[in-house]
């Protein structure tokens, strides 16, 4: 799911904590077992503007809507022309199905398409708008 979101946000993999050279010297040095090394992961903005985000695994499957829906504004707003937003909106809903999504639908506002509805590789729903 990290490399998932890495794609979609144009985040990187996140670094070790400071002072540590891999994240395999801070799990060590924390002394966390080998068998939780795999738990989780960590992305960053490049550029350090936007949040970190951390993902955690949990044993059990997704059963229900999602308690977080996220929607990736690439099109620049209604004050961007229409064809223009639409294209940066089709152009990033068809880098992310080459990455592992799934588009659900296609959201037309009067008569012209708005946004694309799509599942991550998990099944969670977030939009490309």
């Amino acid at each position: 799911m990290s490399a998932f979101w890495c794609t979609a946000l144009g985040y990187v993999p996140a670094s070790p904590p400071a002072g540590f050279a891999s994240w395999e010297q801070w799990f060590r040095d924390l002394a966390v077992p080998e068998e939780e090394w795999d738990d989780g992961a960590a992305i960053e903005d490049p550029a350090g503007v936007g949040p970190r985000i951390s993902f955690l695994k949990v044993p059990e499957p997704k059963t229900a809507k999602n308690r977080l829906h996220l929607d990736l504004q690439v099109g620049g707003g209604r004050a961007t022309p229409w064809d223009e937003r639409w294209e940066r909106v089709r152009a990033t809903a068809d880098r992310l199905i080459a990455a592992g999504a799934t588009e659900q639908a296609v959201v037309e506002i009067d008569g012209r398409r708005d946004h694309v509805v799509m599942l991550d590789p998990e099944g969670n729903e977030f939009c490309v708008v």
